[in-house]
């Protein structure tokens, strides 16, 4: 299975890329982990906060194929325990797609993210800054896949 996450933003502090490159080179091999960055739409006084986020969605989408298994992520998604998490990624391994996680800007992702995504999952409750959701996704799927391949970085 591949696995890529896309996110919207660029430019991130070197301790978020370190801990995202971290997790993927644990990854990567197995997986084929990556992460494309989308550009934020300008904001600014008077711009228009849902065209924003509506360019941010279409440019999303178009690195997004049609077999793709989507997820998309947003508060008010599915929350999943690390077990279920781990359930999920073999799933959708067995279904022989690519997973795509999308992952919104400062104002979330726009509904035509929503609307294409065959799952919504949250990571929390919690209003998180973007960079770390980027360290925590890919610590969780990390954990989750250890979790299928029995290695003993999860522990109950």
């Amino acid at each position: 299975m591949a696995l890529s996450v896309i996110a919207v933003g660029t430019r991130m502090p070197g301790w978020v890329e370190a801990g995202v490159e971290e997790y993927a080179r644990r990854m990567r091999n197995e997986l084929g982990f990556s992460i494309v960055e989308i550009a934020m739409a300008k904001r600014g006084k008077n711009v228009n906060i849902a065209q924003c986020m509506q360019r941010e969605g279409e440019a999303m989408l178009a690195k997004v194929s049609g077999s793709d298994y989507v997820v998309a992520l947003d508060v008010k998604g599915k929350a999943l325990d690390t077990p279920g998490l781990a359930n999920r990624l073999q799933h959708i391994q067995e279904q022989g797609r690519q997973l795509v996680l999308l992952v919104g800007g400062p104002d979330g992702l726009d509904p035509s993210c929503l609307q294409r995504a065959d799952e919504t999952w949250s990571l929390s409750p919690l209003t998180m800054p973007h960079p770390l959701v980027r360290i925590l996704l890919a610590e969780q799927l990390y954990r989750a896949h250890s979790l299928n391949k029995g290695h003993p970085y999860h522990r109950e």
